[in-house]
């Protein structure tokens, strides 16, 4: 009987054990939404704690990209010790390396982003033996650039109903003025009259 609880409190321990291995796992951060315009270059922020010392061999950075309406994720850029990104398809020469991994920063930089670059990024951050936790995911959306036109005739309609309204206003000051200027005339004049009939 005393052998059963022996190794039922075994059993117990490994659970509690790994159960608390798994908690003290690998913790990512990035933000949930992303807003990017057309033609610039955005940074897909990730941070990251881990349990373990911080080594520069041993931490590897892998981000992947699942496009908007697939289920399939390919892998974009990945760092352990030096950059590694993607040799060809849609992020050749996009992605660049902006982080620390000893600050804790797996960042990367997405140059001169594009339409078909909307979708889900996700960083995965491994510093052995801490390799548990989940992703941080970004989803990232491109909005279209708003060209120079538009702002120009934004600007002249903006500028053009201040001016009017200033000049309307000068106008008014500047009649408002002459009137009482008139008006002071006349009683300087009534003023005059009025002394002369007395005399």
């Amino acid at each position: 009987m005393s052998r059963i609880w022996i190794y039922l409190f075994s059993a117990l321990c490994a659970l509690v054990l790994s159960g608390v291995y798994q908690v003290e796992g690998m913790e990512v951060y990035t933000s949930s939404e992303l807003e990017a315009v057309n033609g610039t270059n955005v940074c897909l922020k990730c941070t990251f704690k881990s349990t373990h010392p911080l080594s520069e061999e041993k931490i590897s950075v892998s981000w992947s990209f699942q496009p908007l309406g697939k289920t399939a994720a390919e892998s974009i850029f990945h760092y352990q010790g030096s950059a590694y990104p993607a040799p060809k398809g849609l992020f050749k020469d996009h992605a660049v390396w902006s982080g620390d991994v000893m600050k804790g920063d797996a960042s990367i930089t997405l140059q001169d982003v594009q339409f078909s670059f909307n979708g889900t990024y996700s960083c995965q951050v491994r510093n052995p033996p801490d390799i548990q936790g989940f992703a941080g995911e970004i989803s990232l959306r491109v909005v279209q650039k708003v060209s120079f036109s538009e702002i120009g005739i934004l600007a002249i309609a903006v500028g053009g109903s201040i001016g009017i309204v200033l000049l309307i206003l000068i106008i008014y000051i500047i009649v408002r003025v002459f009137r009482r200027q008139d008006n002071d005339m006349d009683v300087e004049m009534e003023d005059h009259t009025s002394k002369d009939q007395v005399l």
